[in-house]
């Protein structure tokens, strides 16, 4: 199939901490982005199961707002991150070092409301498998022709990285990927194969350049019944 081209790629290495805009990846036959969720912030009630573990046991933007506004840089031969976020500045760690754990957790802690539970650990699915909401490895794909339409319907001019995606095509008709699913999309030499949609959650309500909730996306998706994007698995 056909579905436009493709004009933006994200992703993020700390599940819901901070996005990083890539002018080009190779995708694996059975593996999510390279590097995206590859790590995700545990809080300290999480029940974790060794390699991938359901939303619910992280810190992300659906209940901590301003975790929407981390931007991220990943230095992969270092295995480093560089997280910047408009009030609490930056910071350089390696998540996998367990010494680095407190300064990045004194680090997050004014992000995350009173009353949540506290961030507590850095966890990964191992290599090959994000943290991604779903239980495959998957990679999400999104339209910009329907985010164009969401916007103008709202009024307000909404940032890709409200949706955090992977993929953004240029090209397709607005809302065409609800017929995507069950179907295959070729980008360059991979091949894509649409598996599901995507629930959406209040994170993307929030800001991503202020980390503040001022748009009520889920409502407007709702009445419109376009509540879902598609998932593809690659």
């Amino acid at each position: 199939m056909t579905g436009g081209r493709l004009v933006h790629i994200c992703r993020h290495p700390i599940k819901g901490h901070g996005r990083e805009m890539l002018a080009s990846v190779r995708l694996s036959a059975g593996a999510c982005l390279p590097w995206d969720r590859h790590w995700a912030v545990a809080q300290e009630a999480a029940k974790l199961v060794p390699g991938w573990n359901p939303c619910m046991n992280f810190a992300r933007g659906a209940k901590a707002a301003e975790l929407m506004a981390i931007e991220s840089v990943l230095d992969e031969a270092k295995g480093q991150v560089t997280l910047s976020h408009p009030r609490q500045g930056q910071i350089t760690f390696c998540p996998d070092d367990p010494a680095d754990l407190p300064r990045f957790l004194h680090w997050l802690d004014p992000l995350i409301p009173e009353g949540r539970a506290r961030p507590s650990q850095i966890v990964s699915a191992g290599a090959g498998r994000g943290m991604t909401d779903s239980d495959f490895p998957s990679i999400s794909i999104l339209n910009l022709a329907s985010l164009a339409d969401l916007s103008a319907r709202m009024g307000q001019d909404l940032s890709i990285h409200r949706w955090r995606g992977n993929l953004w095509l240029d090209g397709a008709p607005a809302w065409s990927e609800w017929g995507w699913i069950g179907r295959h999309l070729r980008i360059g030499e991979a091949v894509l194969e649409i598996r599901e949609r995507i629930t959406r959650c209040v994170a993307t309500t929030v800001d991503p350049t202020t980390g503040k909730s001022d748009a009520p996306t889920l409502s407007a998706l709702w009445h419109d019944k376009t509540y879902l994007h598609p998932r593809p698995r690659a």
